[in-house]
Protein backbone atom coordinates (compact mmCIF):
# COMPACT_ATOMS: atom_id res chain seq x y z
CA UNK A 1 0.00 0.00 0.00
CA UNK A 2 1.36 3.27 -1.07
CA UNK A 3 1.72 5.67 1.78
CA UNK A 4 1.08 9.35 1.31
CA UNK A 5 3.43 11.62 3.08
CA UNK A 6 1.89 14.78 4.45
CA UNK A 7 4.41 17.54 4.22
CA UNK A 8 3.69 20.37 6.64
CA UNK A 9 5.05 23.69 5.52
CA UNK A 10 5.98 25.85 8.48
CA UNK A 11 4.72 29.37 7.97
CA UNK A 12 5.93 31.68 10.74
CA UNK A 13 2.83 33.44 12.06
CA UNK A 14 3.14 36.71 13.93
CA UNK A 15 1.72 36.09 17.35
CA UNK A 16 -0.41 38.17 19.68
CA UNK A 17 2.81 38.74 21.59
CA UNK A 18 4.28 40.44 18.55
CA UNK A 19 1.20 42.68 18.32
CA UNK A 20 1.67 43.63 21.97
CA UNK A 21 5.31 44.42 21.21
CA UNK A 22 4.16 46.92 18.54
CA UNK A 23 1.80 48.51 21.08
CA UNK A 24 4.63 48.94 23.59
CA UNK A 25 6.84 50.48 20.93
CA UNK A 26 4.05 52.87 19.95
CA UNK A 27 3.69 54.07 23.54
CA UNK A 28 7.37 55.07 23.56
CA UNK A 29 6.76 57.47 20.67
CA UNK A 30 5.77 61.12 21.11
CA UNK A 31 4.33 61.70 17.63
CA UNK A 32 0.67 60.58 17.40
CA UNK A 33 1.03 59.92 13.66
CA UNK A 34 3.98 57.61 14.27
CA UNK A 35 2.04 55.94 17.07
CA UNK A 36 -0.86 55.25 14.72
CA UNK A 37 1.45 53.67 12.12
CA UNK A 38 2.89 51.35 14.76
CA UNK A 39 -0.54 50.51 16.18
CA UNK A 40 -1.83 49.77 12.68
CA UNK A 41 0.84 47.08 12.44
CA UNK A 42 -0.35 45.59 15.71
CA UNK A 43 -3.93 45.54 14.44
CA UNK A 44 -2.89 43.87 11.18
CA UNK A 45 -1.72 40.98 13.34
CA UNK A 46 -4.70 41.02 15.70
CA UNK A 47 -7.65 43.22 14.69
CA UNK A 48 -9.24 42.66 18.09
CA UNK A 49 -6.24 43.79 20.10
CA UNK A 50 -8.06 46.05 22.54
CA UNK A 51 -5.00 47.93 23.76
CA UNK A 52 -3.99 48.74 20.19
CA UNK A 53 -7.50 50.01 19.45
CA UNK A 54 -7.56 52.04 22.67
CA UNK A 55 -4.22 53.76 22.17
CA UNK A 56 -4.93 54.36 18.49
CA UNK A 57 -8.14 56.05 19.58
CA UNK A 58 -6.15 58.24 21.97
CA UNK A 59 -3.65 59.12 19.21
CA UNK A 60 -6.46 60.02 16.82
CA UNK A 61 -8.04 62.16 19.54
CA UNK A 62 -4.75 64.01 19.98
CA UNK A 63 -4.75 64.68 16.23
CA UNK A 64 -8.35 65.95 16.53
CA UNK A 65 -9.58 63.07 14.36
CA UNK A 66 -12.57 62.63 16.63
CA UNK A 67 -14.64 60.58 14.18
CA UNK A 68 -11.76 58.15 13.72
CA UNK A 69 -11.24 57.91 17.47
CA UNK A 70 -14.95 57.23 18.00
CA UNK A 71 -14.73 54.25 15.64
CA UNK A 72 -11.85 52.74 17.63
CA UNK A 73 -13.52 53.23 21.00
CA UNK A 74 -16.79 51.86 19.60
CA UNK A 75 -15.02 48.66 18.51
CA UNK A 76 -13.69 48.19 22.04
CA UNK A 77 -17.15 48.79 23.51
CA UNK A 78 -18.57 46.19 21.10
CA UNK A 79 -16.03 43.54 22.15
CA UNK A 80 -15.53 44.38 25.81
CA UNK A 81 -17.27 47.49 27.25
CA UNK A 82 -15.23 49.42 29.80
CA UNK A 83 -15.50 52.78 31.56
CA UNK A 84 -12.40 54.33 29.99
CA UNK A 85 -13.58 53.67 26.43
CA UNK A 86 -17.01 55.13 27.12
CA UNK A 87 -15.36 58.14 28.78
CA UNK A 88 -12.97 58.76 25.88
CA UNK A 89 -15.68 58.27 23.28
CA UNK A 90 -17.74 60.77 25.22
CA UNK A 91 -14.88 63.26 25.04
CA UNK A 92 -14.72 62.82 21.26
CA UNK A 93 -18.44 63.43 20.93
CA UNK A 94 -18.18 66.47 23.20
CA UNK A 95 -15.52 67.97 20.95
CA UNK A 96 -17.83 67.38 17.99
CA UNK A 97 -20.53 69.25 19.97
CA UNK A 98 -22.65 66.09 20.17
CA UNK A 99 -23.48 66.86 23.79
CA UNK A 100 -26.37 64.41 24.01
CA UNK A 101 -24.18 61.58 22.76
CA UNK A 102 -21.39 62.60 25.12
CA UNK A 103 -23.80 62.67 28.05
CA UNK A 104 -24.94 59.10 27.34
CA UNK A 105 -21.33 57.88 27.19
CA UNK A 106 -20.34 59.64 30.43
CA UNK A 107 -23.32 58.09 32.19
CA UNK A 108 -22.33 54.64 30.92
CA UNK A 109 -18.75 55.23 32.10
CA UNK A 110 -20.01 56.14 35.57
CA UNK A 111 -22.20 53.01 35.70
CA UNK A 112 -19.15 50.86 35.01
CA UNK A 113 -16.84 52.84 37.31
CA UNK A 114 -18.58 55.08 39.86
CA UNK A 115 -15.16 56.36 40.98
CA UNK A 116 -14.26 57.81 37.55
CA UNK A 117 -14.33 61.41 38.75
CA UNK A 118 -13.38 62.91 35.39
CA UNK A 119 -16.60 61.49 33.95
CA UNK A 120 -18.66 63.42 36.52
CA UNK A 121 -16.87 66.66 35.62
CA UNK A 122 -17.37 66.19 31.89
CA UNK A 123 -20.95 65.05 32.47
CA UNK A 124 -21.48 68.40 34.17
CA UNK A 125 -20.06 70.21 31.15
CA UNK A 126 -22.29 68.23 28.79
CA UNK A 127 -25.37 69.04 30.87
CA UNK A 128 -24.33 72.70 31.00
CA UNK A 129 -24.17 72.83 27.20
CA UNK A 130 -27.57 71.14 27.03
CA UNK A 131 -28.88 73.88 29.36
CA UNK A 132 -29.59 71.39 32.14
CA UNK A 133 -28.00 73.70 34.68
CA UNK A 134 -29.41 71.95 37.74
CA UNK A 135 -28.02 68.66 36.46
CA UNK A 136 -24.69 70.38 35.88
CA UNK A 137 -24.65 71.66 39.46
CA UNK A 138 -25.30 68.13 40.75
CA UNK A 139 -22.44 66.70 38.67
CA UNK A 140 -19.91 69.34 39.71
CA UNK A 141 -20.99 68.96 43.34
CA UNK A 142 -20.04 65.28 43.20
CA UNK A 143 -16.57 66.18 41.99
CA UNK A 144 -16.18 68.75 44.77
CA UNK A 145 -17.13 66.11 47.36
CA UNK A 146 -14.18 64.01 46.21
CA UNK A 147 -11.85 66.97 45.63
CA UNK A 148 -12.80 69.93 47.87
CA UNK A 149 -10.06 72.11 46.34
CA UNK A 150 -10.85 71.51 42.67
CA UNK A 151 -10.80 74.99 41.15
CA UNK A 152 -12.40 74.05 37.84
CA UNK A 153 -15.40 72.37 39.46
CA UNK A 154 -16.12 75.39 41.66
CA UNK A 155 -15.77 77.67 38.64
CA UNK A 156 -18.04 75.58 36.42
CA UNK A 157 -20.61 75.12 39.18
CA UNK A 158 -20.59 78.87 39.73
CA UNK A 159 -21.33 79.44 36.03
CA UNK A 160 -24.24 76.98 36.28
CA UNK A 161 -25.55 78.87 39.32
CA UNK A 162 -25.28 82.07 37.28
CA UNK A 163 -27.52 80.57 34.59
CA UNK A 164 -29.98 79.53 37.31
CA UNK A 165 -29.95 83.17 38.54
CA UNK A 166 -28.69 81.94 41.90
CA UNK A 167 -26.10 84.69 42.15
CA UNK A 168 -25.41 84.30 45.85
CA UNK A 169 -24.31 80.69 45.47
CA UNK A 170 -22.37 81.66 42.34
CA UNK A 171 -20.65 84.38 44.38
CA UNK A 172 -19.81 81.82 47.07
CA UNK A 173 -18.25 79.43 44.54
CA UNK A 174 -16.29 82.21 42.84
CA UNK A 175 -15.06 83.16 46.31
CA UNK A 176 -13.82 79.59 46.74
CA UNK A 177 -11.98 79.94 43.42
CA UNK A 178 -10.21 83.04 44.74
CA UNK A 179 -9.15 81.18 47.88
CA UNK A 180 -7.83 78.27 45.83
CA UNK A 181 -6.33 80.28 42.97
CA UNK A 182 -6.35 84.08 43.46
CA UNK A 183 -5.81 85.09 39.83
CA UNK A 184 -7.35 87.57 37.39
CA UNK A 185 -9.97 85.15 36.11
CA UNK A 186 -11.19 84.35 39.63
CA UNK A 187 -11.59 88.00 40.59
CA UNK A 188 -13.22 88.77 37.23
CA UNK A 189 -15.78 85.98 37.62
CA UNK A 190 -16.69 86.99 41.15
CA UNK A 191 -16.92 90.61 40.08
CA UNK A 192 -19.40 89.63 37.37
CA UNK A 193 -21.51 87.68 39.87
CA UNK A 194 -21.55 90.67 42.23
CA UNK A 195 -22.50 92.98 39.36
CA UNK A 196 -25.48 90.75 38.59
CA UNK A 197 -26.83 91.19 42.14
CA UNK A 198 -26.20 94.96 42.07
CA UNK A 199 -23.27 94.97 44.51
CA UNK A 200 -21.57 97.66 42.48
CA UNK A 201 -18.90 98.80 44.92
CA UNK A 202 -17.86 95.24 45.69
CA UNK A 203 -17.79 94.19 42.04
CA UNK A 204 -15.76 97.30 41.18
CA UNK A 205 -13.10 96.14 43.65
CA UNK A 206 -12.95 92.70 42.05
CA UNK A 207 -12.61 94.11 38.53
CA UNK A 208 -9.84 96.43 39.68
CA UNK A 209 -8.06 93.46 41.26
CA UNK A 210 -8.59 91.39 38.10
CA UNK A 211 -6.86 94.12 36.08
CA UNK A 212 -4.09 94.38 38.67
CA UNK A 213 -3.48 90.64 38.36
CA UNK A 214 -3.57 90.81 34.55
CA UNK A 215 -3.60 94.13 32.70
CA UNK A 216 -4.55 92.27 29.50
CA UNK A 217 -7.91 91.13 30.91
CA UNK A 218 -9.89 93.23 28.41
CA UNK A 219 -13.41 92.18 29.53
CA UNK A 220 -12.55 93.38 33.05
CA UNK A 221 -12.08 96.92 31.70
CA UNK A 222 -15.53 96.80 30.09
CA UNK A 223 -17.31 95.65 33.23
CA UNK A 224 -15.33 98.08 35.35
CA UNK A 225 -16.65 100.77 33.02
CA UNK A 226 -20.19 99.46 33.49
CA UNK A 227 -19.66 99.64 37.26
CA UNK A 228 -18.41 103.18 36.97
CA UNK A 229 -21.52 104.23 35.03
CA UNK A 230 -23.85 102.56 37.51
CA UNK A 231 -22.01 104.31 40.35
CA UNK A 232 -22.19 107.65 38.56
CA UNK A 233 -18.41 107.76 38.04
CA UNK A 234 -18.55 108.89 34.43
CA UNK A 235 -14.99 110.13 33.98
CA UNK A 236 -13.66 106.83 35.37
CA UNK A 237 -16.06 105.01 33.04
CA UNK A 238 -14.57 106.89 30.07
CA UNK A 239 -11.08 105.79 31.11
CA UNK A 240 -12.05 102.14 31.52
CA UNK A 241 -14.19 101.87 28.39
CA UNK A 242 -11.59 103.68 26.31
CA UNK A 243 -9.20 100.82 27.08
CA UNK A 244 -11.90 98.39 25.92
CA UNK A 245 -12.38 100.06 22.53
CA UNK A 246 -8.62 100.40 22.02
CA UNK A 247 -8.20 96.68 22.69
CA UNK A 248 -11.31 95.69 20.73
CA UNK A 249 -12.53 98.26 18.23
CA UNK A 250 -15.49 96.00 17.36
CA UNK A 251 -16.92 96.10 20.90
CA UNK A 252 -20.19 97.93 20.25
CA UNK A 253 -21.21 97.60 23.92
CA UNK A 254 -18.09 99.49 24.98
CA UNK A 255 -18.78 102.19 22.37
CA UNK A 256 -22.35 102.57 23.63
CA UNK A 257 -21.08 102.72 27.21
CA UNK A 258 -18.70 105.49 26.19
CA UNK A 259 -21.60 107.35 24.60
CA UNK A 260 -23.48 107.18 27.92
CA UNK A 261 -20.47 108.38 29.91
CA UNK A 262 -19.64 111.22 27.51
CA UNK A 263 -23.26 112.34 27.51
CA UNK A 264 -23.33 112.55 31.31
CA UNK A 265 -20.05 114.46 31.23
CA UNK A 266 -21.63 116.97 28.86
CA UNK A 267 -19.32 116.07 25.98
CA UNK A 268 -22.12 115.65 23.44
CA UNK A 269 -19.87 115.61 20.39
CA UNK A 270 -17.91 112.59 21.63
CA UNK A 271 -21.14 111.01 22.86
CA UNK A 272 -22.55 111.35 19.35
CA UNK A 273 -19.41 109.84 17.77
CA UNK A 274 -19.37 106.87 20.17
CA UNK A 275 -23.08 106.27 19.62
CA UNK A 276 -22.51 106.37 15.86
CA UNK A 277 -19.66 103.85 16.19
CA UNK A 278 -21.91 101.47 18.12
CA UNK A 279 -24.67 101.76 15.51
CA UNK A 280 -22.27 101.27 12.61
CA UNK A 281 -20.79 98.15 14.17
CA UNK A 282 -24.29 96.73 14.56
CA UNK A 283 -25.19 97.58 10.96
CA UNK A 284 -27.82 100.17 11.85
CA UNK A 285 -29.48 102.16 9.09
CA UNK A 286 -31.25 105.47 9.62
CA UNK A 287 -31.68 107.42 12.83
CA UNK A 288 -34.17 105.19 14.60
CA UNK A 289 -32.16 101.94 14.77
CA UNK A 290 -33.06 100.70 18.22
CA UNK A 291 -33.90 97.19 16.97
CA UNK A 292 -30.26 96.42 16.10
CA UNK A 293 -29.36 96.78 19.78
CA UNK A 294 -31.47 93.76 20.67
CA UNK A 295 -29.46 91.26 22.76
CA UNK A 296 -26.63 93.73 23.40
CA UNK A 297 -25.38 94.03 26.98
CA UNK A 298 -27.17 97.32 27.63
CA UNK A 299 -30.48 96.29 26.11
CA UNK A 300 -30.54 92.99 28.03
CA UNK A 301 -29.12 94.03 31.40
CA UNK A 302 -30.00 97.72 31.75
CA UNK A 303 -33.23 98.07 29.77
CA UNK A 304 -34.48 101.24 31.42
CA UNK A 305 -31.16 103.04 31.16
CA UNK A 306 -30.70 101.81 27.60
CA UNK A 307 -34.12 103.06 26.43
CA UNK A 308 -33.63 106.46 28.04
CA UNK A 309 -30.08 106.92 26.75
CA UNK A 310 -30.90 105.70 23.25
CA UNK A 311 -33.63 108.32 23.03
CA UNK A 312 -31.29 111.08 24.22
CA UNK A 313 -28.36 110.02 22.05
CA UNK A 314 -30.55 109.58 19.00
CA UNK A 315 -31.45 113.27 18.90
CA UNK A 316 -27.89 114.55 19.16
Amino acid sequence: MKKTLLILFFVPLLSVGQATKFVRQALRLDDPKAQIEMLNQALEIDNKHLDALFYRGIAKYNLEDYDGAILDFTKIIFFEPDADSYYNRGNCKFNLMDYEGALVDYEEAIKLDPDLIGAYFNLGNAKFNLEDYKGAVDAFTKVIRFFPNDYKSYSQRALAYMELKNYKLAFKDFGACILIRPNSKSYYNRGYALLEINYYKESKGDFLQAIKENINNTPAYFYLGVNNILLGEFQEAIESLSVSVIRDKMDYDAHFGLAIAYYHEGNYEKAKLSFKSAKNLLGAKGNNAISVFKDTYWEVNEKQMFSEMFRKLNVL
